[in-house]
C-alpha cells in the first residue's frame, strides 16, 4: 500500500514538473523568411495567446500587420497575415525555444522557416 502511494506521488510530481516547463508561444520571436523569389526578409512575430486563440503582430521591412484567425492546439498553431491585400496562411509547431513555420505563398508554394524566441527583449 505504501509503495503504491509513493509511486502515485512520484508520478504526480513528475507530471506537475513537466507542465511547469512546457514552452509558451507568448512573446517575441525572430527569424528570416526566404520568399519564393529568393529574397530574405527579417521577420518578427509578437504572439499573444488566450486559451486557444492566437493574436499579435508580424513585422517585416514592409511594416507591421496584425495576426488574424489565430488558433492554438497543444504545440500546433496557425494564423493568417495579410500584406498588401494578400493573405498568407501560416502553420507552425512550437518547440522549447523555436518554432517551425510553413507559410503558404499561394499557387502550391509553401516556404518553411524557423523562428527563435527573442531572448534580448523580454515581454
Amino acid at each position: 500500500m505504501t509503495r503504491k502511494f509513493f509511486y502515485s506521488a512520484a508520478c504526480s510530481a513528475c507530471f506537475i514538473f513537466l507542465l511547469s516547463i512546457t514552452a509558451s508561444l507568448d512573446g517575441r520571436w525572430t527569424g528570416i523568411v526566404t520568399t519564393p523569389d529568393g529574397n530574405n526578409l527579417n521577420v518578427v512575430y509578437n504572439f499573444i495567446t488566450n486559451g486557444d486563440a492566437l493574436t499579435g503582430t508580424a513585422e517585416s521591412p514592409a511594416g507591421q500587420v496584425s495576426i488574424d484567425n489565430g488558433k492554438v492546439s497543444g504545440t500546433n498553431f496557425s494564423f493568417d497575415v495579410t500584406v498588401d491585400g494578400n493573405v498568407y496562411p501560416h502553420k507552425g509547431i512550437l518547440y522549447t525555444d523555436s518554432c517551425g513555420i510553413d507559410i503558404d505563398f499561394g499557387g502550391g508554394t509553401i516556404v518553411h522557416t524557423t523562428i527563435l524566441r527573442d531572448s534580448t527583449n523580454k515581454q
